[in-house]
């Protein structure tokens, strides 16, 4: 059975929802090691000083930014941990946005979040209001020492948790050299359009994602089989698959109370926010009286 990556909450309002976060892909990549062809032994990466040449154990080594060709500043590990966020076991949401809104280029990598114990009427509540509504909540979640921006989103009887690439990680199109301008401009007929139209049309299907095979990882997989029935392999160690934390214990919540008062929180906010908007013209011609009076 599947083990959480981290217990925590889906925060928004003054709503947390205890949730585990659980892997939402199955890696069916196959990997390879490198061999020293003469004794099928495994080759080892050494970590070797540029200047003497000799191997430098793990307590030796720091983290370090090159700044210039060959200038570097030396991270500390309290540096990276001060610099790291405090909260690392809540998904905290920003703001609800529309789902049609965010284009397919900043999702990244998907996880399911699974409630935790006596979780589901919140979990529910938020999945159905999010179909309802279309929008998805965007906000900044930990996964082990790095914060990414993410989307909690639903999908059939799951909340989904999409990682999102910020925009400074996006290349703009535009960089490229791309044909500007329509049909016109390119000389393209309303017969080849209607033609490209007719294609499109004969060989639109409805979307199955499990008709779609890695046909070339089951080919080199037969491949892998047929060596090793031909006894054509080479012993060596496996490796300890690494332990992850179990859940948490998670209590009660009355939903509509807290939904009301991060109601009224919000809208006591705006009227506030209006006045200290007046206050500012205000101040700013008593300033103008007195100093006339004073001249």
């Amino acid at each position: 059975m599947a083990r959480p990556i981290w217990t925590g909450t889906i925060s928004f309002g003054l709503l947390n929802i205890p949730v585990k976060l659980m892997t939402g892909e199955r890696r069916v990549d196959l990997h390879f090691r490198m061999l020293d062809s003469r004794n099928k032994a495994p080759i080892r990466y050494e970590r070797v000083n540029e200047e003497t040449g000799e191997e430098v154990p793990w307590k030796e080594i720091v983290k370090a930014f090159e700044y210039d060709k060959g200038s570097y500043v030396v991270l500390e590990s309290s540096d990276i941990a001060a610099a790291a966020p405090d909260n690392n076991e809540t998904v905290d949401i920003d703001a609800f946005v529309d789902a049609a809104a965010i284009g397919s280029e900043y999702y990244e990598k998907p996880y399911v979040l699974e409630p935790g114990k006596k979780a589901e009427k919140g979990y529910v509540l938020l999945r159905e209001v999010l179909e309802k509504t279309g929008k998805v909540g965007i906000g900044r979640v930990v996964i082990r020492t790095r914060e990414y921006l993410a989307a909690v989103a639903p999908r059939g009887d799951a909340l989904i948790l999409l990682i999102l690439r910020y925009a400074q990680e996006l290349v703009d199109p535009d960089d490229y050299k791309l044909p500007v301008g329509g049909l016109a401009k390119w000389k393209i007929s309303a017969r080849e359009v209607e033609m490209a139209q007719q294609l499109i049309e004969s060989m639109s299907s409805a979307w199955k994602p499990e008709s779609y095979k890695d046909d070339f990882r089951d080919r080199l997989h037969k491949v892998i089989q047929q060596r090793v029935k031909a006894k054509k392999v080479v012993r060596g160690k496996q490796a300890e698959e690494a332990k992850l934390p179990e859940n948490a214990a998670t209590n009660v919540i009355d939903f509509a109370d807290l939904l009301k008062r991060s109601l009224s929180k919000k809208s006591a906010a705006a009227p506030a926010k209006k006045a200290a908007t007046k206050k500012a013209p205000a101040k700013k011609a008593a300033k103008r009286t007195r100093a006339k009076k004073r001249a």
